[in-house]
């Protein structure tokens, strides 16, 4: 990145409603089905269909503006954006325009200088999918159009241009998806499409107030994707305007192979689609008693989640942030606590270095995620109580993890089955102290001189001698003492 000039970024979030049926019609949304299995008269266009709002995916956009503290409009409006692809067979998509259910909310971010920023989400709107044009099919490479997608509900988050880094905008996806989870409104499963990122990006000098030409990259489906296209758009048109030239107002897309953006088309504006009001469809009135009744049934957020790990259970803001990045992420940190009367009975801090550092990074070595774990949160519990007790070492409990991610047995049973439980009685470590002693008399000669930065040769040579199961509390405490003479 030129250190003369700053990019501005903005991020339009397509996030599909996790309703059974359309936005508009009764087709199934299911995903991986067989193609156009899952699109009926009206996802069609035929004539004389007439579309039927879905009330959940309403409530979904209420509960999504309530979560980011936005404005629910009491009336909105449905309109027709007219543009032609093989997949959108009425030749138009019904979305929102001048009068959207949602407006003027907020996100906020974590920074990795422990900073948080405010970004602004303009806009939030209803709006149907469109089908899928799938290419190179057959020996004549043919192509062809799946409208299993058309008419999926979507909700269209659009941010200010706020953002000024990649990182910005890839911790900002991931708060957003949070949210998503948090509410239940959509899974955030990029790879299935259910989340989709567009992303507008410019690049002005710095100090300089107005907004350079912005490049739409379109359709950008991981988190990875989002940050790489961001910095290459930016490079590229800092490139351009270094070399005396200007930049084009584009649609480009992403290619991954390549890692770079090519042009896909001029960027339209609004006037290019011609928007109407959908004469289908009335405006859309959203009551306060509905909006309140939602309300009431709003779960737990992101943020709020995170204070309160932060607060109850005294954990850093990282390790805070990582725990609250999923519910499912938070209710096995809960249950793995074992709450008694609000309590936890285990070493939050502990317990959360074996989530986030050791089963973190076996999920994902494996590809799954944390309700796929072979590992419960009780037996994890079980595993810190045991390090806690004294039952294990740390060295040790890495051992029975690894046979717990391969079994999913308890570790109590591990511990037993293979003789595992660490070594505390004090007078079996004094013999084998004195015996280590005994062998090594030189080196007791030199730490009684004051060399005592050989004691933790004495340490290891007791471990050793106990196949790594000697407490090394006890072995510390018992080894000065001897040592002392």
């Amino acid at each position: 990145m030129h250190p003369d000039y700053e990019m501005v970024i903005g991020l339009e979030v397509h996030a599909q409603v996790n309703t059974k049926s359309k936005l508009f019609s009764g087709s199934s949304t299911e995903f991986g089905a067989e193609p156009n299995t899952q699109a009926n008269c009206i996802d069609l266009g035929m004539p004389g269909m007439l579309p039927v709002l879905n009330q959940a995916a309403v409530s979904a956009g209420i509960k999504l503006g309530l979560a980011i503290g936005a404005t629910v409009s009491p009336v909105s409006v449905f309109a027709r954006k007219n543009y032609y692809y093989p997949d959108l067979p009425k030749g138009y998509q019904i979305s929102q325009y001048e009068k959207p259910i949602v407006e003027n909310g907020m996100v906020s971010i974590d920074l990795d200088d422990g900073t948080t920023k405010e970004i602004r989400v303009e806009r939030m709107h209803l709006e149907e999918d469109a089908g899928k044009s799938v290419h190179d099919i057959g020996l004549e490479s043919h192509s062809h159009v799946d409208l299993n997608r058309a008419g999926i509900p979507l909700m269209e988050i659009v941010s200010r241009p706020d953002l000024r880094t990649p990182e910005e905008a890839g911790a900002y996806m991931k708060k957003l998806r949070a949210i998503l989870r948090f509410i239940d409104v959509c899974d955030g499963n990029m790879e299935q499409g259910s989340l989709r990122c567009d992303a507008n990006v410019s690049v002005r000098k710095k100090g300089v107030e107005t907004l350079g030409t912005r490049c739409e990259i379109k359709n950008l489906n991981s988190i990875r994707n989002v940050m790489r296209a961001i910095q290459y758009e930016a490079d590229r048109q800092i490139d351009v305007l270094e070399d005396g030239g200007k930049i084009q107002q584009q649609t480009r897309l992403w290619d991954n192979d390549k890692a770079e953006t090519r042009a896909m088309r001029s960027k339209e504006d609004a006037h290019d689609y011609r928007y109407f009001p959908d004469p289908d469809l009335l405006p859309l009135r959203v009551s306060g008693a509905r909006i309140t009744e939602i309300r009431e049934t709003m779960p737990e957020l992101p943020d709020q989640m995170k204070e309160r790990f932060i607060e109850a259970y005294g954990l850093s803001v990282y390790d805070a942030s990582v725990l609250t990045i999923s519910r499912q992420n938070a209710e096995y940190f809960e249950a793995a606590l074992s709450l008694k009367n609000g309590k936890p009975e285990r070493d939050p801090k502990l317990l959360t270095n074996w989530m986030t550092v050791e089963l973190f990074a076996a999920l994902n070595k494996a590809g799954k995620d944390i309700m796929d774990s072979p590992v419960s949160p009780e037996q994890l519990s079980e595993l810190v109580s045991l390090i806690e007790e004294g039952e294990i070492s740390g060295k040790i409990a890495k051992q029975v993890f690894a046979e717990m991610l391969e079994t999913s047995k308890d570790p109590s049973n591990i511990v037993e089955e293979k003789g595992l439980k660490q070594i505390s009685d004090t007078g079996a470590l004094e013999e084998i102290i004195q015996k280590v002693m005994d062998d090594n008399e030189d080196s007791v000669e030199k730490y009684r001189n004051g060399n005592e930065r050989i004691f933790g040769f004495f340490v290891g040579q007791v471990m050793k001698a106990t196949q790594g199961q000697a407490n090394p509390g006890v072995v510390n405490e018992l080894l000065k003492k001897a040592l002392a003479g």
